[in-house]
C-alpha cells in the first residue's frame, strides 16, 4: 500500500475548513492540512510539504483564490498540483481566469459530502493516471505482449 495522499484545504471560513476536513478524513484515507488564507497555503508549499491536491476557496480577503492559483501555477515545483476551486458563486470572468490557470474542477458551496468525495476522487484518479509511475506501468504492460 502506498503513502497516504495529503489534501490542503484553503478557506477563510473556519466552518468550511472543519467540514471539509471531517468529510475527507471520514470518507477517504487521506491526510488533511488546513490553511485559512492564500498566504498560509503558499507558506505550506514553501515548507516543501508533499501536497497531492488543493481545495481552494475563490473568495478570500487579501489574497483571493485566483491570486493564490496564479502563484501556484507560476512556481515550477507546484505548478502541477491539482487544484479544485470551492466557490459560493463564480462570475464569468472568474471562470475564464480559472480555466486559463488550469483549475481541475469546481465544487459549489455549500457542498455535500458525496459531491466533495466524488470530485476529489475524480481529480486524484486523473492525477494518478498522469503520473510517471503509471506511464511506466502502462509501457511495461504494453511490452509484455511483444
Amino acid at each position: 500500500m502506498g503513502k497516504k495522499h495529503t489534501i490542503l484545504v484553503v478557506d477563510d471560513d473556519d466552518m468550511n475548513l472543519q467540514m471539509a476536513e471531517f468529510i475527507l478524513k471520514k470518507e477517504m484515507d487521506v491526510d488533511v492540512v488546513l490553511a485559512e488564507s492564500g498566504y498560509k497555503c503558499i507558506a505550506f508549499l514553501q515548507k516543501k510539504m508533499a501536497i497531492d491536491l488543493i481545495l481552494l476557496d475563490i473568495q478570500m480577503p487579501r489574497m483571493d483564490g485566483i491570486k493564490t492559483l496564479e502563484t501556484i501555477r507560476s512556481h515550477a515545483e507546484w505548478k502541477d498540483i491539482p487544484v479544485i476551486f470551492l466557490t459560493a458563486s463564480a462570475d464569468r470572468n472568474t471562470v475564464v481566469k480559472a480555466s486559463q490557470l488550469k483549475v481541475d474542477d469546481y465544487i459549489k458551496k455549500p457542498f455535500t459530502p458525496a459531491d466533495l468525495v466524488e470530485r476529489v476522487n475524480k481529480v486524484m484518479a486523473t492525477k494518478m493516471l498522469d503520473s510517471p509511475d503509471m506511464a511506466k506501468l502502462f509501457a511495461d504492460l504494453e511490452n509484455l505482449g511483444k
